[in-house]
């Protein structure tokens, strides 16, 4: 039983050593470019951080060796990942990296690491903290790249408005105009007809 659980352990790192490889291509464009583009450092940075929880875990869980070991892989992946995007940002989207940086892989890191070291708490709660802590973050971590999906969703939101107001009003405004028309002619009628061939030949007679 325990070298088949040891089996599932090394490919499950297997798998996730691939994962955390997956950016490679893209990483690789934004340094043949030298520029960024219109990728997002949120992912990586939010990775980062699960990363560094994930090998806290490790380390304070009795056997936890396949999880930090696999995480530290991680670890040297993302921050590679997050030092080229700091290289070859723009300085808003640098600064805005920085700022994420801080505030996720150092703060809120070391606040779980203080915070569950400082509090008198056994062991066996201790590790499921900050399992769940690390659980809670991988939904975040792999709902993160939606968030470059949130601006176009709004611009299809408010164009999708537009559209309807367009077609609502634009009836209104074909109506309106084809009333002016009508109105107009009937402005421009003559009120008294002419004479026709009839009344010229009486007055010859």
């Amino acid at each position: 039983m325990e070298a088949l659980l040891l089996f599932i352990g090394v490919v499950g790192n297997v798998i996730s050593v691939l994962v955390f490889a997956s950016p490679i291509k893209t990483f690789w464009k934004i340094v043949r470019n030298g520029s960024t583009e219109d990728f997002e450092s949120a992912p990586y940075v939010v990775t980062l951080l699960s990363s560094s929880l994930w090998v806290y875990y490790g380390i304070t869980k009795p056997d936890g060796f396949l999880v930090a070991t696999v995480n530290g892989v991680g670890i040297i992946l993302e921050a590679i990942y997050v030092t080229l995007f700091l290289i070859y940002a723009t300085p808003s989207l640098r600064a805005k990296t920085a700022i994420l940086v801080a505030l996720l892989d150092v703060g809120i890191f070391g606040v779980v690491v203080l915070v569950t070291r400082l509090v008198a708490i056994d062991e066996t709660t201790r590790v499921m903290v900050i399992g769940a802590i690390c659980a809670c973050l991988n939904v975040f971590m792999y709902g993160s790249p939606l968030v470059a999906m949130i601006p176009n969703g709004i611009g299809f939101f408010l164009g999708t408005i537009q559209l309807v107001l367009y077609m609502i009003y634009m009836n209104t405004k074909v109506s309106k105009c084809s009333g002016e028309v009508v109105e107009g002619q009937w402005q421009h009628q003559r009120l008294i007809k002419p004479d026709g061939p009839s009344g010229h030949d009486e007055e010859e007679g």
